[in-house]
């Protein structure tokens, strides 16, 4: 429908190539240089903010505080105090994502949280740290995080079995689970903004008056984008911290 009007509402994840290298063995795509893009802001916005360490914060201090306090609690009370040292990589996590997401809301951005293979990669890494963590404090025990205690012997040969399936699952709703949110939401703002501009362009001073349905669901979709842009941060964070609480706690 939205190709059939004139809008091509998938073309915003269109990957491009800024330079290539050794032969274009090495390409440089406009989602790598989201990711650096959003490495960089992340890393200057709190060497920036915490580089005083004023008694009575500023803005981008007291924006810093805010956030690591968030992500702290959020990891203690979910892991427990064995997240403490947990705590730099779900920080970066939830923080990198964050701010992908909302560089992919500005004009002539990229939104490379759209990009299955991004949020694979980021959910396959998480899966293979909390299993190693698993292994790490539990040993060859760990195997028996699929066998839950309780549970009648002639149950296990149908328990296990579902519950490694439900194992294995997790980086792929983990993954798909980001994708599809951010995907979803930026296709429907495009078909809305264009939907707009068809009607300015095709009905005159009449369309004007028509389009102003669209806007106004564009303006509050774009405040709904926001919001997802926290939400989809904060799900994978506490995901991340429910999986690596499984594998210490074996619960």
């Amino acid at each position: 429908m939205a190709q059939e009007s004139g809008i091509n509402a998938l073309g915003q994840f269109q990957l491009t190539t800024g330079f290539g290298a050794f032969g274009k063995a090495i390409e440089f795509t406009n989602s790598n240089q989201m990711m650096l893009l959003a490495a960089v802001i992340v890393t200057s916005l709190f060497v920036i903010a915490l580089r005083q360490r004023a008694l009575v914060p500023g803005r981008m201090q007291g924006l810093a505080e805010i956030s690591y306090e968030f992500v702290h609690n959020m990891v203690l009370d979910t892991i427990g105090e064995e997240g403490k040292r947990f705590f730099p990589f779900v920080f970066t996590l939830f923080a990198f994502i964050l701010i992908g997401n909302i560089l992919g809301l500005f004009p002539y951005f990229f939104a490379f949280t759209s990009h299955i293979a991004i949020t694979g990669a980021l959910a396959l890494f998480v899966f293979a740290l909390s299993t190693l963590v698993g292994f790490w404090y539990h040993g060859i025990g760990f195997l028996k995080f699929f066998s839950p205690p309780g549970v009648p012997g002639w149950l296990l040969p149908l328990l296990i079995p579902i519950e490694i399936v439900s194992f294995l699952s997790r980086p792929i709703s983990l993954s798909v689970r980001l994708f599809a949110n951010i995907t979803a939401g930026h296709v429907m703002w495009e078909v809305f903004a264009g939907f707009m501009l068809m009607l300015v362009s095709g009905l005159g001073a009449v369309g004007v008056v028509a389009a102003i349905i669209p806007l106004g669901l564009n303006i509050a979709l774009t405040a709904l984008e926001f919001l997802v842009a926290f939400l989809q941060a904060y799900v994978f964070a506490i995901l991340t911290c429910l999986y690596l609480h499984d594998a210490i706690h074996m619960h």
